[in-house]
Parts: C-alpha cells; structure tokens; sequence
C-alpha cells in the first residue's frame, strides 16, 4: 500500500466504532490507500481522544495509507487533509471567500468549525480521520470554553450533501495533495495554506496542558509548527490548542 496511488478504494459502513480503529483493522489487507466512511461512529474521538459526537448525516472518514515517511514528516498529511477539505467544501458551494483554515487541524465556515482532522500512525500505517459537519453541528456549550462554535454546512450554506457525495470530491483532492507533496515537498502546501490561514497577523492564544501564550498568529515553518510573535520574540509551538 503506497501514498501515491491516487484516490483509492473505498468502504462503506453502517457502524463502526471509529473511522480510525477500523483503518487500523483493515491496513494490512487493503491492497492500496483505502478511504473507510461510516454512516455512525459509536466511539468516535478527536484531538486529545475528546469525544467526538457522530450523529448520521455527518462525514465520518478515514484515510488509509502506508508510508515510508518519518514521523514528523507523516504529520505534515494533516495540511494535506486541510487543504483537501477546503478544496471540497468549495467545489460543492462555490463560496471560497466563506472557508478558512485554523491551525493545526480545522476547517472553519463563516468563522465556526465545519471540520476537522485527528492524524494517527503505527509504524508504516497512517489513519487521516476526518469529521465534517455536513448536516448537524454541536451545540455551542459542548465545546470547550472560549473553543471556535461548530457549525454545519447544511445551516450556514442551505446545501445537503450525503457523506458518500462528500467523499467523491475530497478523496480527488486530497490525492491532487499528497502527490505533490510526494513530488515537491512541504512548500507548496505551507504556502497553500498559509493563503487561507484564519488569524494570520492577529493575535490568539495557545494553549497547552501545562502553558497558555498569547501573541500575533506570525505563520507556520517548514516543519508546520506555528510561530507566535511575542514581547519576547517569536516562539515555536509544534502542538497545542488555539482560541481567538
């Protein structure tokens, strides 16, 4: 199973426990990249394993991959993942200027979170989760404090999209994605990204389990940590959460 193979096989699902376990499950039979979707997740989970509520409609999918990448490469896939579903989200509404990117795993519509993306690996085995929030989001209070709100592509735009619809335009863009980071590296995707990057040049916060910062969202580097400008100068943070 190779990352270049272009948009791969796909299997759907009524149930699963998480799109992510089954991907696992599956790696060692799937004969390329393999794209798994189910219709309910009973133990899906996001960043941090913070549950993630999975009622049907929604996007509940996982990438399939094998790699010979190490680690801190693999990761850049996220950005890949990121730029994949803003691609997606376009092409079935039309509305680029509505969809920003929120550093390091979201896709944002009209300012509220539509998606994001939980990257886990084991050895050569790479699962890109991906949740979207095609027809129902969240309510505000089940999301962490001062966290960006969820919302849903069906309220903010009026356009109904069935997961299977959903995937036949992303599994295409995120294969455009990862060919060109197989072919030309991490560059042109920072690029990409930082050109849709929500709060680039103002101030956020981070935090961490054990610091919160505050300072101006400067960019991300080459090695897709986020750069914050502070009194102090600009610092490195390759992981954390951040809030507006």
């Amino acid at each position: 199973m190779s990352a270049d193979a272009g948009p791969g096989a796909r299997l759907v699902l009524e149930t699963v426990d998480s799109t992510n376990a089954e991907g696992f499950r599956r790696a060692a039979s799937a004969p390329g990249p393999l794209w798994i979707v189910a219709h309910e997740q009973t133990a899906g989970r996001g960043r941090r394993a913070r549950p993630w509520a999975s009622p049907k409609g929604n996007f509940y999918g996982t990438l399939v991959l094998r790699h010979a990448d190490p680690p801190a490469r693999a990761a850049l896939r996220s950005f890949a993942a990121a730029l994949a579903l803003r691609d997606a989200f376009v092409a079935l509404t039309g509305l680029s200027g509505s969809f920003a990117l929120k550093w390091p795993n979201d896709v944002l519509l009209n300012g509220g979170k539509a998606a994001g993306i939980l990257l886990e690996s084991s050895g050569p085995v790479l699962c890109i989760g991906i949740g979207v929030n095609l027809i129902a989001a969240p309510a505000p209070e089940a999301v962490e404090p001062g966290a960006v709100a969820p919302v849903s592509l069906l309220a903010e735009t009026g356009l109904r999209v069935t997961p299977e619809a959903f995937l036949d335009v992303l599994a295409p863009a995120y294969a455009g994605w990862e060919a060109r980071f197989r072919a030309e590296g991490f560059a042109p995707l920072r690029a990409e990204w930082l050109a849709h990057a929500a709060r680039l040049g103002q101030p956020i916060r981070t935090r961490t389990g054990t610091e919160t910062r505050d300072g101006i969202f400067e960019t991300i580097d080459e090695g897709g940590s986020l750069i914050l400008r502070m009194a102090a100068g600009p610092v490195a943070i390759p992981a954390a959460d951040v809030f507006f």
